[in-house]
């Protein structure tokens, strides 16, 4: 792990980064398949919390689905600088509904574990004040 301790300096990771940005702005649904098989799947916490970020970022019921439903990934990643930036870039969003409404479906699915389903309320409700 220590060849990947100053990822944000290397010069990679600026290609990395601008590889996320654009499937980000790609309005092609598979975008966002792409985004999470090899974004938010990454041994390099810095990776999937850009690409966690990235999803939040667009807004759309798959995207947010990705970050906010899924264990190990945005909101329920292992690591907790993962996790807060996503959470915060849920907090950021100008337009909440869309995300609020995946917070809600997850809560009440059956087909969430628990520690998922307690994770999406938390942030329900840190939005619901923000």
């Amino acid at each position: 792990m220590e060849k990947f301790a100053n990822l944000r300096n290397n010069k990679n990771f600026n290609k990395v980064s601008d590889i996320i940005e654009s499937l980000t702005r790609n309005t092609n649904p598979d975008s966002v398949a792409v985004l999470e098989e090899i974004g938010t799947n990454s041994s390099i916490d810095e990776v999937r919390e850009l690409t966690s970020r990235a999803l939040v970022r667009r807004n759309e019921h798959d995207s947010l689905q990705v970050v906010i439903s899924n264990r190990g990934k945005g909101i329920n990643d292992m690591s907790t600088i993962v996790a807060m930036s996503t959470i915060n870039e849920l907090l950021s969003l100008e337009n909440k509904e869309e995300a609020m409404r995946v917070l809600e479906n997850t809560i009440s699915s059956e087909g969430f574990d628990e520690e998922v389903k307690e994770n999406a309320r938390s942030v329900k409700a840190l939005m619901a004040l923000s």
